[in-house]
């Protein structure tokens, strides 16, 4: 299988850095070929310009690299920090730039764009892995769990991924040693069971 790992976080020391290197580490045991994007070491443009949002125009390089790994990626792993309830700016740019018209959905003839896309990705499993310092009960009960509702039911869901998982690991400013090598023991174990040996 082929699986897309997209990171956001500036740090290589964070536990964002750990969860993404975990993560490949165990596609890489199961067989899986893994593209990988650092989004920060890549130093993403995050800016959608206007002459790049028509379906089908001549994309940069880059972009065009994104969506086609985006597109046939069978499995979608994205490694995030909590940042107010959002992905970091830069991956928000990401997800702008790159799941777009005729590469992760399409409306259907006669839609306006006032309708539900019809998703066009390849990939049926998409894993979310995020960091808070927020409790998780508060997250939900004061903010609505806004992440859950962005990558869920905004992006995967109208893309046609149908198989959606995401963990929360908090709170990470307060974590032991002990706790995050526990956590990264369950990242390794969830990696492995949504992509298995082929």
């Amino acid at each position: 299988m082929r699986v897309s790992v997209i990171l956001a976080h500036p740090s290589k020391e964070s536990f964002n850095y750990a969860i993404a290197a975990t993560t490949i580490k165990a596609l890489n045991e199961n067989g899986h070929n893994v593209f990988f994007h650092d989004l920060y070491e890549e130093k993403f443009d995050a800016i959608l310009q206007s002459d790049e949002i028509p379906k089908n125009v001549l994309l940069p390089p880059e972009i065009d690299t994104h969506c086609t790994e985006i597109s046939e990626a069978d499995g979608i792993i994205v490694i995030h920090p909590n940042w107010w309830g959002q992905p970091p700016a830069i991956l928000k740019g990401w997800i702008d730039r790159i799941i777009r018209p005729g590469v992760a959905y399409e409306f259907i003839e006669g839609d306006k764009g006032e309708g539900v896309p019809n998703g066009l990705l390849k990939a049926k499993t998409a894993l979310v892995f995020n960091t808070s310092n927020t409790e998780t009960e508060r997250e939900k009960a004061i903010f609505g769990d806004p992440l859950e509702a962005i990558w869920k039911n905004c992006i995967f869901a109208l893309c046609g991924v149908d198989n959606f998982y995401r963990k929360m690991f908090n709170i990470i400013v307060t974590s032991s040693e002990e706790q995050r090598k526990n956590w990264l023991d369950e990242v390794h174990q969830d990696v492995i069971k949504f992509f298995p040996k082929s």
